[in-house]
């Protein structure tokens, strides 16, 4: 699938998603908003049937008006004749509830108005020991008797009765996450390949050039007249050596990052002088760095140098930063190798004065296969695992590896390790 194709079928599905969601969320409240409404008139009707009969039971005269009176969402109040008993209120409470459907808790309260205090009440409710702040008591314009009743949690209470509406709303969550999971392994899987396709053409070219510089001397040392010149022979010879160590090389890294990946590498640990490794590998990259006129300089001052590693892994370390900073120098590369101790960890340095590293790409090259952008420039060649390589290796040791760089200022590696007292 091409970048474009990619990029329109998820435009269209998140297009979609956001459709699907906006659509659920508005029947969802327009759910909501009925299933209020509905409740608000089952609760006004109670209500007016239980003034009625109250109106009855104490033979005065029915309001003209509509006697209940809705002041917030879940507070309600009706206004009566006269003085009523606690317990037949709570008695028709119920029944007119129970004949409406409505299961919320509720609390009652009867007021006095002439006394200004609450003369009776109760929370009616199937959760036992769940306690309710009451509204505090209104004054009224005229005097006399009036309850009131409360709903408390009523919002949440009709969401829970939302049924089929939140199963769904449920479901449709699971899909976001399960469309938002699926857009990243598509991402990732989609880097992956772009950068193993990258890691291909580079091993490619990185196998090609000594294939063809070792076919052509090998065609040239087939001519009879060959054997007549020695030092003709010679440079020949010597350029298949080094193209085939070259290529033992190159073999060699990418059989590394295959065993690191199985991680069955088996480290065979010693305890050894780090300053010996860092020599060890500055005399294997010498004649990379005589070929660009460069030197390294050693600042080896930890007193504390003696640490448990695997010698050959520890050494391709050095040899890989080194390497590194040789390469990606224009100019002719200098190189400063520091240690000292601190708080029983060993810092090893290695600084260069290359081209540089963004910011933005330090944590990137740690990454395996990748590559720094350097536009249409080709001019290093390289599979990106070198500084992978790197910090696995140095995260096996339980030490951690850092970079600092600015582009054009050159790159400062510093690995950090457990010394041996």
């Amino acid at each position: 699938m091409s970048r474009s194709t990619l990029r329109i079928v998820i435009i269209l599905a998140a297009i979609s998603i956001a459709g699907i969601t906006a659509t659920q969320i508005y029947w969802v409240r327009r759910a909501l908003e009925v299933r209020e409404n509905q409740f608000y008139r089952d609760v006004n009707a109670s209500l007016r049937n239980v003034a009625q009969k109250i109106f009855e039971i104490n033979r005065t005269p029915s309001s003209a008006n509509n006697p209940v009176n809705q002041l917030s969402s879940n507070y309600f109040t009706v206004m009566i004749n006269g003085p009523i008993d606690a317990s037949l209120l709570e008695f028709l409470l119920k029944t007119e509830f129970e004949k409406r459907n409505v299961t919320s808790e509720f609390e009652y309260g009867i007021y006095d108005c002439s006394e200004k205090c609450m003369v009776g009440g109760n929370y009616i409710s199937p959760k036992k020991g769940k306690t309710v702040a009451f509204p505090q008591a209104i004054q009224l314009k005229n005097d006399g008797y009036y309850f009131a009743v409360v709903f408390p949690g009523i919002e949440a209470n009709l969401i829970s009765q939302m049924g089929i509406w939140g199963f769904s709303s449920a479901v449709l969550l699971v899909v976001i996450f399960f469309f938002i999971y699926t857009l990243l392994v598509i991402l990732k899987q989609r880097r992956l390949s772009e950068v193993q396709k990258d890691f291909i053409n580079n091993m490619t070219h990185e196998f090609k050039t000594p294939i063809s510089t070792i076919a052509i001397s090998a065609e040239v040392l087939k001519t009879p007249g060959i054997v007549q010149t020695p030092e003709r022979l010679l440079n020949y010879v010597t350029i298949i050596q080094n193209e085939n160590n070259r290529l033992k090389q190159q073999v060699e890294r990418v059989l590394q990052m295959a065993r690191l990946d199985k991680e069955d590498i088996g480290l065979k640990r010693e305890q050894l002088d780090i300053h010996e490794l860092i020599c060890e590998a500055v005399k294997n990259i010498t004649p990379s760095l005589q070929s660009k006129n460069g030197k390294i300089n050693l600042d080896l001052n930890a007193m504390q140098n003696r640490v448990s590693v695997d010698r050959l892994h520890f050494t391709n370390v050095f040899y890989n930063l080194l390497d590194n900073a040789i390469k990606y120098n224009p100019s002719a590369p200098e190189i400063v190798i520091s240690t000292r101790a601190d708080n029983k960890m060993l810092q090893i340095s290695v600084s260069d004065n290359g081209i540089g590293i963004k910011e933005e790409n330090h944590k990137k090259v740690f990454h395996k296969f990748y590559r720094v952008p350097t536009g249409n420039i080709h001019d290093v060649k390289g599979f990106g695992i070198g500084l992978n390589y790197v910090k696995l290796i140095v995260e096996k040791h339980e030490g951690k590896v850092s970079l600092r760089s600015n582009i054009d200022k050159g790159c400062t590696f510093t690995i950090e390790i457990p010394y041996i007292d």
